[in-house]
């Protein structure tokens, strides 16, 4: 399941918890990524890993791609916030790949992560 994390106006932050699914994204996720979009025209994405990612669905991970490449111009700032040194390492390479920056962080870091996307620091 996944949660949305109250934030300032210009991200969108979530939680991922237990099993993740394509719902999850179609009722949570996707709506509020594309009244981000409407609202500022960029996509300030933040999301803590409370969960392991084998427990993302198939239908999760095919729409969280398909949201990723229809607004793949829009990506400004995406952070994912995880003990896992693997994610952390795959999402600071994502930023060579598409467009926008992207970083990992531990849940220690947390504050320090909402912060970078929200623009308060670099």
């Amino acid at each position: 399941m996944i949660h949305q994390i109250d934030t300032t106006d210009n991200i969108v932050a979530f939680r991922a918890l237990a099993e993740v699914t394509k719902e999850d994204f179609l009722t949570t996720v996707t709506p509020a990524v594309e009244h981000l979009v409407k609202q500022i025209n960029e996509i300030n994405f933040l999301l803590v890993l409370d969960t392991d990612i084998k427990n993302f669905t198939p239908g999760a991970w095919l729409e969280d791609g398909l949201l990723g490449l229809k607004h793949l111009g829009k990506w400004n700032r995406a952070a994912i916030v995880t003990d896992t040194e693997e994610i952390i390492s795959f999402t600071n390479g994502f930023s060579y790949i598409v467009p926008g920056e992207f970083r990992g962080y531990k849940k220690i870091d947390f504050n320090k992560a909402l912060n970078w996307v929200e623009g308060n620091i670099s």
